[in-house]
Parts: structure tokens; sequence; C-alpha cells
């Protein structure tokens, strides 16, 4: 007998199956309609049909994000997608967010997006229409395959967002679906992940994914120029594209940088994640393409080289789609997806795009012009595109260690990803960074063509000069203890000085001829920036206690703070005043004191609240808070903090709700009153104290107990196996009101102990980490002026266009 289930709202999944079905169809039909609009004489009727299949596709798509957020804002949970990533206790913008959280709601976003530059694109391409929209319209094809969610001769094609709770093979066999009232005892979803609760992921996804969709134009362009055998004409209208594309996933993985900076515990703006490299890589191929674009323009060379970049960077966005979805990098990312069973489909689509720009490169490489003569030494162009290679070279570096995991599953061998990800990264990246300062500096000082080399020797000396003596005299006040880091910061100095006197001296202050200058500048901070606030951060949290906090929270990294105490902490006091609890949010309140040289008297300088986000399904998150100054971040979180016992009170002679979890030999476990190490684990043999027996299997751990008086004591809990039951005899420490239970082994993850201290000992407590991050700002006003001069250098190039058009 079928169940009639109670409260679910079918429409929604009926309505998106629908849309689902129409955005392919209207995608696939919009494809092919297209193709015939430029390959048959019909070309008008074909564009017809073309554009009204691409306007279905256009309104499935957008119908099913509007369905999408009707149903997150209505806790629709009868849908698994609902439910995985929406709950009724989050704010409404991050329910918004967890739209996109999920892999399916992230690939409709990126479908949005190429809507909407589509049909910009569609008003203004005239002759570029057909071939273009016949690649996009593609694309379409390929990503809406992603939501079809559907079996093909053994294949899954894709995950269905509208997917009922109860059919979802993770679920259906689960025995409450099968209560015709589930959703009555359903009470919430699952959440958004707490490491993603922050209003970065309102705002950085779907500006990133716009940067994503901002690449497809260009590579639009390219594969239209060679079907249509156009190798020169495509180049014009490409370039304002291209411009905008750079400055949109630029300014999407920058918004990555300040997430990571600002919460998500990175101790930095930039770790070298796999995922945050995946991204930069086609970001640096896309700004090697968009300069040789202007090559093109202006000397009519570097024409393959401009089509193997833009072509490589729309290849470098599927490639990290593929890295960051198919699950390859789960153990090695912190934004990796986990695997739902596209990976075949992923390397189809990326396949089939490679294939593609090889072929045509191939078919049409007679009618792309070879250069007759190398460029002059002394032209910009040439120095364009020695910059171009040298990111190239960045490229290679990066995407090669990055796709370590993926070389050891398709050749099968055991290449061992680098132990100190920075340093290695850093160690090739930096000598590149100093190489394309000097070139963002120098290279707008030649002319196309010929230079007088003396005149540019002469303009740059100057700014040469200013760039040492200033890049000396932080080598003396920063006392960096690499000579690449002094060398990059001449060298970034060089790159901001140089290009401020282009700006003054030959363009004479035109802000509309400034665009590439204000960018450049703002790439030489951004680099100066970085040096200085990462080679010079500091720890400032260095435990003044006499106590070891042990390996997992190291003395020199580490402050333990008790509540009310006031204690120092580098030219600071602090104090730990008191928590309070917001929703899934507990709020520790620190205030800064500065002590007043006059009178010896402290006075409040600041107070920082660090937050733990807790969330029992999906682990607790410790989310920052920083005091931003004009020339330093300090930069605060909590690395512990007991969460178990919040708010309980009881008899000053009880124990509180025990803490209970796994340890190791040698860990080193932080009580509120004591440190407790474990020595040594022992095996006991019949022993009249505990009562053993011959047949019992018993095991005690040593414990090292030393309390905040400096008083030593050892303990003893002792676990044993007697007639296949587990029985354990605790250790008690009176004196500091101590219980330890000794209750379980398991060997994957440890020694079990459960530890209860009396109402009457306990003293709130916290162990916190502080960070000094100099002169930080110097890299975030990089950025803004990088956003700004591409947004110039865009509406310059667009003039350019309408110019030559007329």
């Amino acid at each position: 007998m079928e169940i009639e289930y109670i409260g679910e709202q079918l429409g929604y999944g009926i309505a998106g199956n629908l849309f689902v079905i129409f955005a392919f169809i209207g995608a696939l039909l919009a494809t092919l309609s297209y193709y015939l609009s430029f390959k048959t004489e019909s070309s008008k009727t074909w564009r017809n049909y073309a554009r009204f299949w691409y306007a279905v596709h256009s309104v499935s798509v957008i119908s099913i994000l509007i369905l999408l957020v009707i149903m997150v804002f209505n806790h629709r949970f009868e849908y698994y997608y609902i439910w995985q990533h929406s709950s009724t206790t989050l704010p409404g913008y991050y329910i918004l967010a967890s739209i996109w959280e999920g892999q399916e709601g992230s690939f409709l976003l990126w479908m949005f997006w190429h809507i909407v530059l589509s049909w910009v694109l569609i008003r203004k391409a005239g002759f570029w229409e057909g071939p273009t929209m016949f690649v996009i319209a593609m694309v379409q094809v390929f990503l809406a395959s992603m939501l079809l969610g559907v079996n093909v001769f053994g294949v899954n094609l894709g995950t269905n967002p509208f997917i009922l709770l109860r059919e979802h093979p993770e679920m259906m066999n689960l025995p409450f679906t099968k209560f015709p009232d589930y959703l009555d005892r359903l009470t919430d979803g699952r959440g958004l992940n707490p490491l993603l609760q922050n209003y970065w992921m309102v705002i950085h996804p779907p500006t990133l994914f716009l940067g994503f969709a901002s690449t497809l134009i260009p590579f639009a362009f390219a594969i239209a120029g060679l079907l249509t055998k156009k190798v020169k004409e495509w180049i014009i209208p490409t370039i304002p594209w291209a411009f905008f594309g750079v400055m949109i996933l630029s300014t999407g993985i920058l918004m990555g940088a300040a997430w990571a900076y600002e919460a998500l515990s990175f101790g930095g703006f930039w770790a070298w994640d796999p995922v945050e490299n995946a991204s930069l890589v086609p970001l640096l191929t896309f700004i090697g393409g968009a300069h040789l674009l202007l090559v093109y323009k202006k000397r009519q060379r570097s024409l393959l080289s401009s089509f193997i970049l833009i072509i490589i960077t729309f290849v470098l966005i599927l490639y990290s789609t593929f890295l960051t979805r198919s699950g390859i990098l789960g153990d090695t990312s912190v934004h990796a997806f986990t695997d739902l069973g596209m990976s075949g489909q992923l390397v189809v689509y990326m396949l089939v795009f490679t294939l593609m720009g090889i072929y045509l490169l191939i078919k049409n490489r007679k009618l792309i012009p070879k250069e007759k003569e190398d460029e002059h030494i002394s032209s910009r162009e040439f120095w364009m595109f020695i910059g171009t290679m040298v990111l190239v070279i960045s490229c290679i570096q990066i995407t090669f260690t990055t796709s370590i995991p993926v070389i050891n599953t398709l050749f099968n061998t055991n290449f061992a990803p680098p132990e100190e990800v920075v340093d290695h990264y850093n160690s090739w990246q930096i000598p590149i960074a100093i190489i394309i300062s000097i070139l963002i500096a120098v290279a707008q000082f030649f002319k196309y063509q010929k230079t007088n080399s003396k005149k540019v020797i002469k303009h740059l000396v100057i700014s040469a000069g200013i760039s040492l003596l200033l890049a000396v005299a932080l080598q003396f006040y920063f006392e960096f203890n690499r000579i690449q880091y002094s060398i990059l910061a001449f060298a970034s100095i060089f790159a901001v000085l140089a290009n401020l006197d282009y700006m003054i001296n030959i363009i004479k202050g035109k802000l509309i001829h400034s665009g590439s200058s204000i960018a450049h500048i703002g790439v030489g901070l951004i680099l100066l920036g970085a040096l200085i606030s990462n080679a010079k951060s500091e720890t400032i949290s260095q435990n003044v206690l006499d106590v070891d906090l042990g390996k997992e929270f190291p003395n020199q990294e580490n402050i333990l703070l008790y509540k009310g105490d006031t204690v120092p902490m580098d030219k600071y006091h602090i104090s730990y005043t008191g928590k309070e609890k917001e929703g899934s949010n507990i709020r520790y309140h620190v205030d800064y004191f500065e002590r007043n040289f006059q009178d010896k008297s402290l006075k409040k300088a600041f107070t920082l609240s660090p937050v733990v986000q807790t969330n029992p399904t999906m682990g607790n998150v410790a989310d920052p808070d920083t005091k931003h100054f004009i020339d330093k971040d300090i930069y605060t979180h909590i690395t512990y903090a007991d969460l178990e016992t919040l708010n309980e009170t009881g008899d000053p002679e009880d124990y509180q709700k025990a803490r209970v979890d796994f340890y190791d030999k040698g860990d080193t476990i932080a009580t509120s009153n004591a440190l407790l190490t474990i020595q040594s684990i022992n095996n006991l043999i019949v022993n009249n104290e505990y009562n053993l027996e011959k047949e019992d299997i018993a095991v005690s751990l040593k414990i090292l107990v030393i309390g905040l008086g400096k008083q030593v004591k050892f303990a003893e809990p002792v676990f044993i196996v007697r007639s296949g039951r587990i029985e354990t005899i605790p250790a008690e420490i009176e004196d500091l009101g101590l219980k330890i239970d000794f209750t379980n082994i398991k060997p994957e993850e440890g020694l079990e102990l459960s530890i209860s201290e009396k109402f009457k000992n306990k003293k709130e407590f916290i162990i916190m980490k502080a960070v000094v991050f100099p002169y930080i700002n110097i890299l975030w006003i990089g950025c803004i002026l990088l956003v700004i001069g591409s947004w110039i250098a865009i509406v310059h190039r667009k003039r350019e266009n309408k110019r030559l058009a007329t």
C-alpha cells in the first residue's frame, strides 16, 4: 500500500523538474539553431529560432532560481537540497546564500551569469552573434545537464535540486521516511556550514562566478573567429570583454582572500589552498591573454599566443571546476565539494571544449600569420610578451603542485604534496613577482615598435633610485631575513613609483588614459602589502603563566586567560571579561589595556569579541575578531573554550557535566584549574588494589596533574574488560575538584577520557591566539586601485572601439 505523506508540497518539485528539462532542451536547440544561423543561407530565420530557444532556456534557469528562493525561505524541508543547506535558525541573508552552498546551486549561479552576459552580447554582437552564441549555448547545455539527475544507460547525469528528501539515496531507507507525518518530525534542516556563515558568503560566490562566466565571452569570440575563419577580426570586440573579465575575476579572488583573512582562521589572506590556486591560475592566463590582445591590436603580433591564452583560460576554469567538484581535493582543500558522482561528466565537459580549441587551432593554423621578424627589444610589445611568458611559468608551477592528487590518480604515482606549502610556493612565486613588478614598472615607458632606450632610462632612473632608498629604509626598519624579500620590496615600490611617474609626466594626469597605470600601482601595492604583512606578522599571544599548555596549544603562540584576571601581552594588558550567547554563536569579550606612562595606570584601549560558532552536526568553528589600525591589524581568535558546561550551575560539591573526548599518549588537557598530561599507558595484571582477576583485561593511564598553584599530582584511572563487560575505576583529586574516568579505547580515535570538575573548583577560562599583521592596509588600498584602474581601462577600450567603428 502506497504511503500518503502529509504536508508535502509536490508542486515545487513538478514545476522545478519541468524547468530543468526546458533549460536543457532550450539550450540544446539554441545551440543547433545558432550553428545553422552562420552555416546556412537562412541565417536570419535560424537566428530568430535560436533567440527563441535561448529565451526559453534563460527563463527556465531564472525560474529555477526563483523557485529555490521561494522554497528555501519557506523551509520546504521535504526537498533534500533545501534540508541539506538551510535551517529555520539562519538569518535571511544566510538563507539566500545557502542556495549556492551546494553544487547544484552554484551551477545555477554560473548559468545565470552566462545568461546575463550573453543577452548583453546579443544586443551588441551583430555579425558575431551566431558563432559566439553557438559556443555559449553549447556551454549551457553541459551546465544544464548537471541538474538533470537522470540515469542514461547506467550513467548518472547531474544531480537534481528538486529531489524529495525521502527519495534521496542517502535518506530513502531511513525509518523516519516511512511515516506519513515525517515532515512534522523533521524539525529543522542541517543548515549552512558554520565556516560559511559570514557576510562574504553572500557576496563572494556571486562575484567569483560572474568572474568565471566572464571568461566565456572572450573564449566564445576566439572559437567564433576560428569557426568563421575571421582569425583577426575577433580581437577588437573581445578586448573590452577580456578586461571586464580580468577586473571581475580579480575582484572575486580578492574578496575570497579578504574572507580568508578576516574570518576563516587561515592566519593570512592567502594560504595557497588548492581551490584558491585553481582560481588564480586562469586569472593569470587571462591577464596575459588580455595584454596580448592589445599587442595584436597595436602591432598585429602574437595572434597565436592570444588564441592559446584566451582558450586556455576558459579550459582552466573548467579544470578548476573539476578539481573543486570531483572530490579529488577533499583531503587537501577546505573549499572542495565532496564527490556527487559527476566526475566523469565534468571530465567530458572539460575535454569537449579543450579538444574543440585544439582542433580548430590546428585546422586554421595556416590562416594565423607568423611574425617574419622578432619584436625589437626596445618595443613595448616585446616586454609585454615577456611578461606574459613569466605569468605562464607561474601558472605551470602552481598547476603542477595543485594537480598532484590528479597526477597520482591518473598515473598511479605517489607524489607527496609539499610539507611546507606556503614556503614551497613562495620559493617559486616571489622571484616571479619580482620580475613582474619590474616589467610593469618599465614596460609602459616603451612605445610600440621601437623606442629610444636612453629616454626610457632617463625616466626610470629617478623612480628606481627613490625605490632603492625606500627599500633600504624598509630593510633597516623591518629587518627582512631573506634577500628575496628585500628585492621584492624594491621591485614593488619601483612598480608604484614608475607608474605614478608615467601618469604625471607622460600622460599628463589624463584620467581616462590612466587605467592601466592605476591598476599597475594597485598590483605593486598588493605585493608590497602582502610582503610586509606576512613576512613581518608577529604572534603576540605568548603564555605568561608558568604553565605548559601542551603541544596542541604551544605556549609561544597561545595565552591562557582566566575570567577576571589581567595579564600582560606584548605592549598590552588583556582581560577576559565574559561571554554571551547569540543564537548559535558564543561571543567571548577580551579587553585590551594600554599603560599610561605618566601614572603607570592601565587605560582601556579597545575590546575584541572573537566568536565560536556552535554546530552539533558539522562541528564548531572559531570566528576571529580584528582591530584595525592605520598601520596594523590585531587579529584574535579562540583556540580553546569549554563549551560542554556552558551556563551550567549546581551544588558546589557536585561535579559538572563531564567533558568526553579522545586523546593520545603525550597529549596535554587543560581544565579550569589544572593541566593534565597523559604520560604512559600501563597494562595491569592481577592486582589486589583494583580487585583484578586472571581473566580481566585492565589498562591504566598515568596522568601528570599540575594545578595552577604548581601542586603536582598523579592520577591513574583504570579501564577494565571483565567477562565481556566494560568497567572503569575513575581517579579523583579532591583538592582540585577533578574526576578523571578512562572510559574506552578505540584504535582509530585513541583513548576516551571523561573529565569532570566540581562547581566550587571551576574557574572559567579561554585559550586565545593573537597575531599582528603590520601595514595590511597597503594591500587593501592596492586591491581597490586595481579594480578602479581596470574599470577605467575598460571604459577607455570601449571608447576606442566606438571611435574605430565610426
